[in-house]
């Protein structure tokens, strides 16, 4: 498990590096997993969906915001 995080992270900041200057986020998510996003997510509250584009997949994704632990801004 904590090398699955470590190799989470690690992929994190290369495509940080690889990509400049971008918003990218982590969410972090109530069972440990972290997704880095294109951009800021957006919550739609009538739903309860938090959307993101996943920048490992490159797909648009949605996760219910009761799964969400926190979102944060990658730091450049």
């Amino acid at each position: 498990m904590q090398s699955h995080l470590m190799l989470s992270s690690f992929l994190a900041a290369a495509l940080l590096f690889m990509n400049g200057c971008t918003s990218n986020q982590t969410v972090r998510t109530v069972d440990g997993q972290s997704i880095v996003t294109d951009g800021k997510p957006q919550i739609d509250d009538d739903t309860g969906l938090v959307s993101y584009k996943n920048t490992e997949t490159g797909q648009t994704e949605q996760i219910n915001r009761d799964r969400v632990k926190s979102m944060s801004e990658l730091k450049n």
